[in-house]
């Protein structure tokens, strides 16, 4: 179901104007209005869940299935050099909008995109705590 006050659910459902890239029943791909990269554009289900916890396993699934092919036409129109997918989850990982979305962001040599983290250590004790604390 969409809602009426989520920006997302009404331009993923032809409410609000966007340069949408595909269009499908369930799914809308649009150009972010403030891109990291040129063709920099969001994969927005059309109904509403704010974030990769509360969406439909369906939908999920159906978001990389797009993904996939919205991809494959980048790659050929846009020649770039490599492509990010980026979906944050909650105001710390960086989503700023509640509505589920992922980020398609066309890579181009010498960008200056850092779409990177800091790698931390491990050790094979600290692994398996996490593991166990996560699997139970």
């Amino acid at each position: 179901m969409k809602r009426d006050d989520c920006i997302f659910c009404k331009i993923a459902n032809g409410d609000v104007p966007s340069k949408t890239l595909f269009e499908d029943e369930r799914f809308r791909v649009i150009l972010d209005l403030a891109p990291a990269t040129r063709g920099h554009a969001l994969i927005l289900p059309k109904e509403h869940a704010a974030d990769l916890f509360e969406l439909p396993e369906e939908i999920a699934s159906g978001a990389l299935v797009v993904a996939k092919k919205v991809a494959a036409k980048m790659s050929e129109k846009l020649h770039c050099d490599g492509l990010n997918l980026v979906q944050n989850n909650g105001e710390a990982a960086g989503q700023t909008v509640a509505h589920f979305h992922i980020h398609m962001i066309p890579r181009y040599r010498d960008d200056g995109q850092q779409i990177n983290w800091i790698p931390g250590g491990s050790t094979e004790e600290g692994l398996e705590a996490v593991k166990r604390e996560i699997t139970g």
